[in-house]
């Protein structure tokens, strides 16, 4: 195949269940956009190809229908499974099943935008998975478009329409920069507003028309820093909680003096298997 014989440096993850080195984004801060291709960030379920088989970044197995993965080809892929704006959901749900929904599985699609491999850019790297899979035109395994920014203001008004149809942000991949696992300033994100995660460690109750419910959850962020998350919660999800233990998204906008999220708002919760 002419994508394999294209792939020359790249290592091949073996076939096992172990976590393969993932690329981590840190967060845009002004930085020189024509230094960058940017992406549309997709809010699905991130996925390793290993050659064979779709896994987790942590290794974990994820189960696919029969056929779904026909005639991909056997390298290193880096990319997210997504069934649309809006649909975290619903991939979530789909994706982490350990008995695959073929028909489900018709509304998600594997969105490639890496394909690392040793000394080649990612300029060189996008050039290479885009034409490559192009080529290939399977149905359920796409290259997501890397754009070139011409200005700092082009790429503001490109997050306003991204976000503006349901878009989550945009994600900023240097040029120049070689594949590099873990955090990486050389892998941004932008969105309209910040988001992090806490794992539920207890409740408060309700009070006037929510009595009887669950007026907040009680969090706790990596730091040990615990604070009340109420804001967003529906009246289904104080009747019916995210459990101790879970780990839950929720945005804000900067911290306090004492380092509590300002002006938190719970989002979902994660049953991915996010690296708490």
């Amino acid at each position: 195949m002419r994508f394999i014989s294209l792939i020359g440096a790249c290592a091949l993850i073996p076939a096992l269940l172990v976590a393969a080195p993932v690329q981590l984004a840190t967060r845009y801060d002004g930085e020189d956009v024509t230094d960058y291709l940017v992406s549309e960030k997709l809010d699905g379920i991130r996925a390793i190809w290993d050659g064979h088989q779709l896994t987790t970044r942590k290794g974990h197995r994820i189960h696919t229908p029969q056929g779904y993965t026909k005639d991909w080809p056997t390298v290193w892929l880096d990319g997210e499974l997504w069934a649309g704006r809006q649909q975290f959901s619903k991939v979530q749900h789909t994706v982490l099943d350990q008995t695959p929904n073929a028909k489900a599985w018709q509304e998600v699609h594997y969105y490639v935008f890496d394909a690392p491999s040793s000394g080649r850019t990612f300029a060189q790297r996008a050039r290479y998975y885009q034409s490559n899979l192009e080529a290939l035109s399977l149905p359920h395994l796409k290259a997501i478009e890397q754009r070139e920014i011409p200005s700092n203001q082009a790429l503001y008004e490109w997050l306003n329409d991204v976000v503006g149809q349901g878009g989550e942000g945009l994600v900023l991949h240097r040029k120049d920069a070689e594949f590099k696992d873990g955090r990486s300033n050389a892998l941004l994100k932008l969105k309209p507003y910040m988001d992090s995660e806490a794992i539920v460690v207890g409740y408060t109750q309700g009070k006037g028309k929510y009595q009887g419910l669950v007026g907040a959850l009680v969090v706790k962020l990596k730091n040990g820093t615990r604070f009340r998350l109420g804001s967003g919660l529906s009246d289904a999800q104080r009747a019916n909680p995210p459990k101790v233990g879970e780990v839950v998204t929720f945005t804000y906008q900067g911290f306090t003096q004492n380092g509590i999220p300002r002006f938190a708002s719970f989002l979902r919760v994660r049953e991915d298997d996010f690296d708490w």
